[in-house]
């Protein structure tokens, strides 16, 4: 059994594709984690500053989403890390998936080989 300092808060949408891969690794690998569902949820804006100053808002705006699409043009102009936040806190769905919090590490998206880095397999 694998000794674990915290348990890891994987953060993301149910539905989502990449989300369930992450999912299933992490239940394959007998990851213990608590699923955070950012539509039902919600996100706060301490966790979202967080997030930011560890990986940048490049990193974590969806902007290949229907959430994004959806967006009226003049949102969608003159992206900065605060007008980021502002539009990931109004629209949670806006945050690239999933996002994964271990021990105050941020990883977003989902990767294979990178979450066996993080968990030793």
């Amino acid at each position: 059994m694998k000794r674990e300092a915290a348990m890891p808060t994987l953060y993301g949408i149910r539905n989502c594709d990449t989300v369930k891969k992450a999912r299933a690794w992490l239940d394959g690998h007998g990851v213990a984690y608590r699923f955070h569902d950012l539509r039902a949820d919600g996100l706060d804006a301490p966790t979202l500053d967080a997030w930011i100053a560890a990986v940048g808002h490049e990193t974590l705006l969806n902007t290949r989403g229907t959430t994004w699409r959806q967006l009226p043009e003049a949102e969608r102009e003159g992206v900065d890390g605060g007008k980021a936040a502002a539009l990931m806190l109004a629209h949670p769905t806006l945050v690239k998936r999933p996002v994964l919090d271990h021990g105050g590490r941020i990883t977003v998206s989902f990767k294979a080989e990178i979450y066996a880095g993080l968990f030793g397999d």
